[in-house]
C-alpha cells in the first residue's frame, strides 16, 4: 500500500512538472510578457497604429483575420501560412480567399516591429501579435479597449480542408450559428455580441444577392434597404465590388448594428435572422439600447474566443516568420 502511494504521489508531481513547463491555456496570462518583451503591447499598438493611418480597412480585416483563425484550429495563427507545393493551407480555402490582405500585412508589420528590439526577437508568437492587433483595431475604431491575455505558441499544422465546415456562412439560421460557435465554446449571447463586429468591413454583392433579387425578395429586409442595394449592386455587377456591411456608420466601432437589425438592414441572412428569431430578438434588443451592454459583452465574448484551441509549447512553437511552418 505504501509503495502504492508512493507511485501516486510520483505520479502527481511528474503531472505538476509538466503543467509548469507546458502550460494550458487556462495558464494564459496579460503578463506573459512582462520579463520577456515588456514592451511588447506598446510596440504592437504603434505599428497597428501605423498601419490604421494608411488604410481603414486595416480594422475589419484584422478583427475578421483573428475570427478566422480562432475557429479553425483554434486561435494559433494557421490562417497566416502560405501553401506549399505539397501543402494548401488554410488561407486558401474557399472561405478565406475574400480576407483581405490588409489584415496579414498588419501582423507581418507588428511581428517586424517587435522582432527589431533584440530583447523580444523570436520570443512572442504571431498568435499572440494577431489577438493584440485585434484588440488594437478595435480601440482605435471607437470600440472598447480590453485587457488581452497571451502566452499563445503558433500552430505546427495549417490545412485548408480544415476550415471545411467550421466558419459561419451568410446563409446560416440560428440553429446552425449557435452550433457552430457552441464547437467553439461559445453561447448563443457570445454569438450575438461577436456579429457585432459586422458594425464594420465590406461585403462582395455575390454574398446576399440572392435576398434581394429572389422572387419575392426577401420580406425580412427594409424594402427601402432593398432599393439601395439593387442600386450599389445591380445584376451581373463586377464581381469585384463591395459594399459596407453596416449602411449607418460603417466606419465606427459601435452597436448601430443591432439597430440596424431592428430596422430590416441586416446585409446577410445570418444578420437579420437574430432579429427575426424571437429566440435571439431580446438580445439583440438589448445590445441595441445600450452601447455599455453591447461592449461588455463583446470584450467578454472576446476574451473567451481567444482561448479556443491555444497551443502550448507541448503542441506548438514561435515562429520566426509568420507565414511558414
Amino acid at each position: 500500500m505504501g509503495r502504492l502511494n508512493l507511485l501516486l504521489v510520483w505520479s502527481l508531481s511528474l503531472t505538476l512538472f509538466l503543467n509548469y513547463l507546458h502550460p494550458t491555456s487556462a495558464q494564459l496570462s496579460p503578463n506573459h510578457y512582462a520579463n520577456i518583451c515588456p514592451n511588447l503591447e506598446s510596440i504592437v499598438r504603434q505599428a497597428v497604429t501605423n498601419k490604421f493611418q494608411q488604410t481603414f480597412v486595416t480594422v475589419p480585416a484584422t478583427l475578421r483575420l483573428f475570427f478566422h483563425d480562432c475557429f479553425v484550429q483554434g486561435c494559433d495563427a494557421s490562417v497566416l501560412i502560405a501553401s506549399t507545393g505539397n501543402n494548401q493551407a488554410e488561407k486558401d480555402h474557399q472561405d478565406n480567399l475574400s480576407l483581405a490582405g490588409d489584415g496579414f500585412d498588419t501582423v507581418i508589420k507588428a511581428k517586424a516591429a517587435v522582432d527589431a528590439v533584440p530583447q523580444c526577437r523570436n520570443k512572442v508568437s504571431c498568435a499572440d501579435i494577431l489577438a493584440l492587433a485585434t484588440r488594437d483595431v478595435i480601440a482605435l475604431s471607437g470600440g472598447p479597449s480590453y485587457t488581452v491575455e497571451l502566452g499563445r505558441f503558433d500552430g505546427l499544422v495549417s490545412r485548408a480542408s480544415d476550415v471545411n465546415g467550421r466558419l459561419p456562412q451568410p446563409t446560416n439560421n440560428l440553429n446552425q450559428l449557435n452550433s457552430l460557435f457552441a464547437a467553439n465554446g461559445l453561447t448563443q449571447t457570445d454569438m450575438i455580441a461577436l456579429s457585432g463586429a459586422h458594425t464594420l468591413g465590406f461585403s462582395h454583392c455575390s454574398k446576399f444577392a440572392s435576398r434581394i433579387y429572389s422572387t419575392p425578395v426577401d420580406p425580412t429586409l427594409n424594402k427601402q434597404y432593398v432599393a439601395q442595394l439593387q442600386q450599389m449592386c445591380p445584376r451581373n455587377v463586377d464581381p469585384r465590388i463591395a459594399i459596407n456591411m453596416d449602411p449607418t456608420t460603417p466606419r465606427k466601432f459601435d452597436n448601430v448594428y443591432y439597430q440596424n437589425l431592428q430596422q430590416g438592414k441586416g446585409l446577410f441572412t445570418s444578420d437579420q435572422i437574430l432579429f427575426t428569431d424571437p429566440r435571439s430578438r431580446n438580445t439583440v434588443n438589448s445590445f441595441a439600447s445600450s452601447t455599455n451592454v453591447f461592449n461588455s459583452n463583446f470584450v467578454a465574448a472576446m476574451t473567451k474566443l481567444g482561448r479556443v484551441g491555444v497551443k502550448t509549447a507541448r503542441n506548438g512553437k514561435i515562429r520566426t516568420d509568420c507565414s511558414v511552418l
